[in-house]
């Protein structure tokens, strides 16, 4: 699962989440590798006349693009959820693509983890609630992820308590 509890430290429990990986960096080197090797094939007709340097820019550009988009899409999920669970504060950090940062705070008395089976953005969108806002947790797990990581925030929430 992309997301872990850290070992305790005293009574403070924190909780890591980072979205799924479906494409590792070897496989990343693999598929531009391939895609250049597969594009390059239409070129062997024409190695030797001038219509291979018409192409070429154009294929060295179709595989410039699919890096770049494969290497956007790497940064945009640089993304690391931290909740951080004491008897005395709930605290939710989001560290996002582009530094982007956000951070929730609240009386874990108050906090309840609730699950929307249907009316979220997502089905079985999970938030918090409680303190001056509703936040979200973990919108970029599966389903099934979602309602697993519910049940086991539920039981930490209650351990707190």
């Amino acid at each position: 699962m992309p997301y872990h509890w850290l070992p305790p430290e005293g009574e403070t429990r924190r909780l890591q989440l980072w979205p799924h990986r479906s494409l590792p960096r070897q496989g990343f080197v693999i598929f531009i590798g391939a895609t250049a090797a597969l594009i390059a094939v239409p070129l062997l007709a024409v190695i030797g006349s001038p219509v291979l340097w018409g192409l070429l820019p154009f294929l060295i550009l179709a595989v410039a693009g699919v890096w770049w988009g494969l290497q956007r899409s790497y940064r945009d999920g640089e993304i690391l959820e931290e909740l951080t669970l004491t008897p005395a504060l709930v605290t939710l950090t989001r560290r996002g693509p582009r530094k982007a940062h956000a951070e929730w705070q609240a009386n874990p008395h108050w906090v309840r983890v609730i699950l929307h089976p249907t009316r979220g953005p997502v089905p079985n969108y999970v938030t918090l609630q409680g303190g001056p806002r509703e936040v979200e947790l973990g919108s970029f797990l599966s389903e099934e992820e979602r309602v697993a990581l519910r049940d086991e925030l539920a039981r930490e929430m209650a351990r707190l308590n």
